[in-house]
């Protein structure tokens, strides 16, 4: 195949006007966003030097999600996405202006981090279920969906190579402050990208259940379509047990690696970059059917890596194993976000996306605190072996199931 058809197949849901400007303005926001998740860990440490608090500080950012996410589900369903998404947007700038603030004004302590990582949990939140479910309105061509969801990826994994690597270098020369400042003016991009979008406003039915009957309503869906179930199940044991090995990654860098705050940014960036390629192979597929076969799979990947990772005592062998973490991290993640979004109904999908956001987000906060904890009672290398073991399981149940899912994938498609 030419190049130029390769690369006008792999972008090809660029050709949404909104969509292109969408891509645009978080291409540039979500570097600073990376820049301030990177450095926020390496403050807390800094500031305790404790891994119980590293801990703590990301469950008390995450668990709003996993509170809020049915709430903020139904209001996804039943408000303009557009509009949350513009309200979200200047409330993260916000949080991240007062974050840097707070720290250039050396007035910073850890209970100010943790109630400001509550607020921005609470504004996370509303906007990712938004965020996911607005892809379709963006794209208006359903086919163009999964190309979408993994140009969008390659989006967020191309800031998560730049910014650690930025941050690295900011936070050894300029100060974390500098990190969270940086962050609050990149929020000007993507709210500039929104401001000039055209959406065509959607007749909302009035609706008349309760909050809570809607939200039932939406979960009684979601159990009751194999694809749905088993691939939630999936998203909330690599929520569990696979993704907190982020909150751990500055003990490790400094502790078991004996580097510094550059050890931590390659080793982030290294996972972005496996992370980017992932999404960028996934968004040259010109079908995702079939796509349910290699996600019990890439599970499987993504928990041997990490269980490698935990004997590695060498820099370069463990920058490569963390573009491994990258590239099966994502390939899961983006394989069932196109399978939960395809297989969704219209009307449900901002319920099914909240519970994808609970799933795989918000169980993150209890995985952070228990690997936090796990941390401390038998160290850091055995709990990276242990959440590789538990996400290899993951996989496995998901496999044994995929008869089933299959089977449910294509009645829905017939």
């Amino acid at each position: 195949m030419p190049i130029s058809i390769a690369l006008k197949n792999t972008f090809r849901s660029l050709k949404h006007p909104n969509f292109r400007l969408f891509f645009g303005g978080q291409s540039f926001s979500l570097i600073g966003t990376w820049i301030q998740r990177i450095a926020l860990p390496w403050l807390v440490y800094d500031l305790t030097k404790s891994v119980l608090l590293l801990g703590i500080v990301g469950f008390v950012g995450q668990i709003p999600t996993f509170l809020l996410a049915p709430y903020a589900g139904v209001v996804a369903d039943r408000w303009n996405k557009y509009h949350i998404l513009l309200v979200t947007q200047v409330l993260s700038m916000m949080q991240a202006g007062l974050l840097a603030a707070l720290v250039l004004t050396n007035t910073i302590n850890v209970w100010s981090i943790i109630l400001l990582s509550i607020v921005l949990g609470c504004i996370n939140a509303f906007d990712t279920p938004a965020r996911q479910s607005f892809l379709i309105d963006m794209v208006e061509d359903k086919k163009d969906l999964g190309n979408a969801i993994a140009l969008n990826s390659s989006m967020f994994n191309g800031a998560r190579l730049i910014g650690p690597s930025i941050a690295g270098i900011l936070i050894a020369t300029a100060g974390e402050g500098i990190c969270f400042l940086i962050n609050a003016i990149s929020y000007c991009f993507v709210l500039g990208s929104l401001l000039l979008m055209k959406v065509t406003p959607k007749i909302k039915i009035q609706e008349k259940m309760s909050v809570l009957k809607d939200f039932k309503e939406g979960l009684a869906y979601s159990l009751g379509i194999a694809p749905i179930k088993f691939t939630l199940l999936l998203l909330t044991i690599i929520g569990l047990s696979g993704m907190p090995y982020t909150v751990l990654m500055p003990v490790f860098s400094r502790e078991i690696l004996h580097g510094g705050a550059h050890t931590f940014g390659f080793l982030m960036g290294a996972a972005g970059l496996g992370a980017l390629f992932s999404a960028l192979f996934l968004a040259t597929k010109n079908t995702f059917n079939g796509i349910e076969k290699y996600i019990g799979f890439a599970s499987g990947i993504f928990g041997t890596a990490l269980i490698l990772f935990s004997f590695s005592r060498s820099f370069f062998l463990s920058i490569f194993l963390m573009a491994v973490v990258g590239f099966s991290m994502v390939f899961l993640t983006a394989s069932c976000n196109t399978l939960l979004q395809t297989v969704s109904d219209d009307g449900k999908r901002g319920r099914v996306m909240s519970l994808y956001t609970m799933a795989f987000m918000g169980t993150a906060p209890f995985g952070s605190l228990l690997a936090g904890s796990l941390a401390k009672v038998v160290g850091v290398p055995y709990t990276f072996l242990i959440e590789g073991f538990c996400c290899i399981v993951g996989g496995l149940i998901f496999f044994s199931r995929l008869p089933q899912i299959s089977a449910a994938i294509r009645r829905n498609r017939l």
